[in-house]
């Protein structure tokens, strides 16, 4: 629902990635907006106006972080996935210290 929903078009200047579950932020991010989502949608703890809160106090600010041609789908591009860009899986010589 979140992405035909409320992802327009995707452009350099508001990127989305296909591959959106690889990023970790995006994860993060995402995973924190369905948890504000779970809770601010019941009525009884939050009364009628929690989604428009949600939009307003979550849903917005992610997409702001998420889509800048600065975000972290920067090295995507519409149809392909980068995986340049993510962290390395090792780790530099600096941080593997083993005269500690």
């Amino acid at each position: 629902m979140l992405v035909p929903g409320y992802l327009a078009e995707p452009s350099t200047d508001a990127r989305w990635c296909h591959m959106w579950f690889e990023h970790n932020v995006a994860v993060a991010r995402l995973h924190a907006l369905w948890l504000a989502w779970q809770e601010l949608t019941d009525p009884v703890t939050c009364g009628y106006t929690g989604p428009s809160t949600w939009h307003r106090d979550h849903l917005d600010p992610c997409m702001r972080e998420l889509r800048p041609s600065s975000g972290p789908f920067a090295g995507c591009t519409k149809n392909e996935h980068q995986v340049d860009h993510r962290l390395p899986g090792t780790v530099p010589s600096a941080w593997n210290r083993s005269d500690l």
